[in-house]
């Protein structure tokens, strides 16, 4: 998925009256303000309630849905190979957002209302995304990929971030607990 492809979705998107934030690699090259890598889709942060304009938008464009496990997730599809993954929130009164059972043990993801504050850029044009500290959690948790130790660097080089314990290139000894 290209840049130029991330900003027309994006700006369908609003144009339906949809809030989103970019998630994932494109969230992370947003934030540095440049594209770092290739990128096989777009993931983004949507409000739950509006998955059917989102639908309605990008149908245009000749996306479909692929994967259905609504609540907690919605991948569309297109005949290119182009995909969007997308991840409802649902928000409180506060403006915190949480993906149903996206979280450890099949918990809710959350989503603070300050952590959806990110601005990036991807060719030249402003995109909401999450922040740093939001993007570098969502990268913990499981076995990293190279994707995700890439993405991880970016983060903590441009940004200060400390790096996750999962992404110390150390071999641990035994009975070594320094990175627990």
């Amino acid at each position: 998925m290209t840049g130029g492809e991330v900003t027309r979705i994006v700006a369908y998107l609003k144009e339906a009256g949809v809030r989103i934030w970019l998630d994932g690699g494109w969230g992370v090259d947003a934030l540095v303000g440049r594209e770092t890598r290739a990128h096989s889709d777009l993931d983004a942060a949507v409000e739950l309630d509006k998955l059917a304009s989102v639908m309605a938008a990008l149908a245009p464009l000749g996306f479909r849905v692929e994967v259905d496990d609504r609540p907690t997730r919605l991948v569309l599809a297109a005949s290119d190979g182009k995909r969007v993954d997308l991840h409802p929130l649902v928000f409180d009164e506060e403006g915190n957002g949480r993906q149903i059972g996206a979280g450890p043990n099949g918990g809710d993801a959350v989503y603070p209302a300050q952590e959806l504050t990110g601005n990036g850029i991807v060719c030249g044009q402003p995109v909401a995304c999450l922040t740093p500290e939001l993007l570098l959690r969502h990268h913990t948790g499981y076995k990293p990929t190279t994707k995700d130790r890439h993405n991880v660097r970016l983060l903590c080089e441009r940004f200060g971030l400390p790096t996750p314990r999962t992404y110390l290139d150390r071999v641990r000894e035994p009975n070594d607990d320094t990175l627990d």
